[in-house]
């Protein structure tokens, strides 16, 4: 329900507004409360005060394990807790396992307490050291070493190759969980967003970007994990094909993301519309390289089929952050 106030001046020069008695009361704000005011165009943002601003979690893990208490774990972190309480009845040998696993695999984190029926998570960073800016940079650098390194690993056959790429997804993820968290601060509170630096739209527009590199990064992973199933080389045209696609998928990227960090709106503008004509191109390299496929035994021309896709796709999620970056070059209303 809105509420409406009139502003009044007091003192001569002073303006001032009621704040709705409902609200204070759910938040605990009376006379002599301190309150923040956050600007942001031009709206104008009321929060009460807090003294702590460390915000606790507690879940109970008596019936998860496994991969359903590592989503959990990682689920209660993206949403912004700063400290995670799990407790039980009895902690198992496996459940604190898999708590160390999720804890490693986490920016931040780190075991505070840990007794026969609780262990305590808690996030050791700053919010305001972390750059969402720069969590997406290394994201980008990360994702595309990683696929073209896999193209990489399928043209000279190379397993080490193949299975160091499909480590360094476990980085990208990293990373991802990080910008999620970061940007789900940024709606809870305005306070996150001002120590940040960045508007909340610009932070949205990272966010949709994050997830495309983390799908680029699927992908290199998935054609890593095709790469394990040769046993021969692969036809040198088809090879050649596949090198020149990830070029033009690249480049696609590379586009979208220079698009997306500039300050310019008219090479933003640029940059992410070549990007988006780019990809038109790339679908029908891709159909083209299919044709080469139908000469080769089926099962290796259906691997390097699901190698073409990935290539492909990576292309796609290119063009969807050129799409994100002429959003955020668009006039605002």
């Amino acid at each position: 329900m809105v509420e409406t106030r009139k502003v009044q001046v007091t003192g001569g020069s002073t303006y001032t507004v009621s704040i709705p008695k409902d609200w204070a009361t759910e938040n605990s704000v009376s006379a002599g409360t301190e309150v923040e005011f956050y600007p942001e165009g031009d709206s104008l943002f009321l929060t009460p005060r807090s003294e702590d601003e460390r915000t606790e979690g507690t879940l109970d893990i008596t019936n998860l394990d496994g991969d359903e208490l590592m989503r959990a774990v990682m689920t209660m972190y993206v949403s912004g807790f700063d400290i995670i309480a799990l407790e039980s009845g009895r902690i198992t040998t496996e459940q604190r396992r898999t708590i160390r696993e999720a804890t490693q695999s986490l920016v931040g984190l780190e075991v505070l307490e840990e007794t026969r029926d609780r262990v305590v998570i808690r996030d050791l960073l700053d919010s305001s050291e972390l750059s969402i800016h720069n969590a997406v940079t290394r994201m980008r650098l990360i994702a595309m070493s990683m696929l073209e390194d896999a193209i990489a690993a399928i043209a000279e056959l190379d397993d080490d190759m193949a299975r160091d790429v499909i480590q360094r997804d476990d980085d990208v993820d990293r990373l991802w969980m990080v910008v999620s968290r970061i940007f789900r601060a940024t709606l809870r509170t305005p306070k996150a967003a001002e120590e940040l630096g960045l508007p909340r739209e610009v932070c949205f527009d990272y966010q949709s970007a994050a997830r495309q590199l983390e799908r680029i990064g699927d992908h290199a992973t998935k054609i890593a994990h095709l790469t394990l199933n040769f046993e021969a080389p692969v036809p040198e045209e088809v090879v050649a094909a596949l090198q020149e696609l990830y070029v033009d998928a690249r480049k696609v990227v590379d586009d979208g993301m220079d698009a997306l960090f500039t300050d310019d709106p008219d090479e933003a503008s640029r940059l992410a519309n070549e990007a988006r004509e780019a990809v038109q191109e790339i679908d029908e390299s891709a159909r083209k390289i299919d044709e080469l496929l139908r000469d080769l035994d089926p099962a290796r021309a259906q691997l390097l089929g699901l190698i073409v896709d990935s290539v492909s796709r990576s292309a796609d999620y290119g063009g969807n952050i050129a799409e994100t970056a002429l959003q955020k070059a668009a006039p605002t209303p």
